[in-house]
C-alpha cells in the first residue's frame, strides 16, 4: 500500500498520504486512497471472516494530488458526520485543526503574519478576487510563520494553519504574495520552475505534518503529526 495506516479503530481511520497520490481519482484504473483502503478493509472483512458488504468510508477533507500529510477518513456514517461538523468549524474556534509545512521560493515580506484574500474557483485553478468583487468568492484566512531559511537558493520552510479551507487556498494565497511554493508548477513562474527543476523537486512543498480533532464516540481530543518525507523538505533540518 502506499498509503500508511496511523490509526485504525471502529469508527476513524488517520493515514499518511504521499505526494502524488490522489486521494480519489475520477481516473478509469488508477489507483487512489479511497480505493487501496477499501480494498484494505475489504480483505479485513474476509480475514477475520465477519459479515457485511461493501466498507464504509467517509471522506472528511482532502489534500491535492501532490500533497503529501495526514488525513482522517470515516468508517460508519456517525462518525462521519460528527468530524464533518468539527471540519465545518475550522479555524479559529473550531476542535479540527490542520498545519501544515510549506517551502516558500522567496522572503515574504513579514517573517510572520497573517494573509486574507477572497478566493474563487476557476476551472482548476484558485483565483484572487480583489475585494470579493467575483460573485461566488469566499473569504480565506491563513497564519504563518518562517521556522528556517535556505539562504543559497532563496527558500523559506513555513509553518503554516488554515483559517478557512478553500480550494488550493495555501498555494494560491502564497504565490498571490510573491511567495511560490517550491514544485508548485499550477502557480509558480518561470523562476521558481526552473528552480524546482535544477533542485530534483516534482511535487508541491506543502505537506499536513500536524492534525488534530475529537474522537466521534469517546470525545477525547486525538492529535497527530508526521515528518514531511518530499525531497523538498530534504533541505532543512529535520527537528
Amino acid at each position: 500500500m502506499k498509503t500508511e495506516i496511523l490509526f485504525e479503530d471502529g469508527d476513524v481511520l488517520v493515514i499518511y498520504k504521499p505526494s502524488g497520490f490522489a486521494v480519489q481519482t475520477s481516473k478509469v484504473g488508477e489507483p487512489d486512497v479511497v480505493s487501496e483502503l477499501k480494498n484494505y478493509l475489504q480483505q479485513k472483512v474476509k480475514t477475520e471472516k465477519l459479515t457485511g458488504g461493501i466498507p464504509y468510508l467517509g471522506i472528511i477533507h482532502r489534500l491535492d494530488q501532490p500533497v503529501e500529510g495526514l488525513l482522517v477518513l470515516g468508517k460508519n456514517k456517525q462518525a462521519t458526520s460528527f468530524l464533518s461538523k468539527q471540519l465545518q468549524k475550522e479555524g479559529g474556534g473550531g476542535t479540527f485543526h490542520k498545519k501544515y509545512y510549506a517551502v516558500l521560493c522567496g522572503k515574504p515580506s513579514s517573517l510572520e503574519g497573517t494573509v486574507e484574500d477572497f478566493l474563487y474557483k476557476n476551472k482548476d485553478r484558485a483565483e484572487i478576487a480583489k475585494n470579493g468583487s467575483v460573485p461566488g468568492a469566499k473569504r480565506a484566512v491563513l497564519r504563518y510563520a518562517v521556522r528556517q531559511v535556505r539562504e543559497a537558493d532563496g527558500l523559506y520552510l513555513a509553518d503554516i494553519e488554515i483559517q478557512t479551507g478553500r480550494f488550493h487556498q495555501i498555494r494560491a494565497q502564497m504565490a498571490h504574495g510573491g511567495t511560490p511554493l517550491l514544485g508548485d508548477f499550477k502557480y509558480g513562474n518561470e523562476e521558481t520552475t526552473a528552480l524546482a527543476r535544477k533542485l530534483g523537486v516534482q511535487n508541491v512543498a506543502l505537506c499536513a505534518y500536524s492534525l488534530s480533532f475529537f474522537h466521534p464516540i469517546s470525545k477525547r481530543e486525538m492529535c497527530f503529526y508526521v515528518k514531511p518525507k518530499g525531497r523538498s523538505f530534504s533541505f532543512f533540518s529535520q527537528e
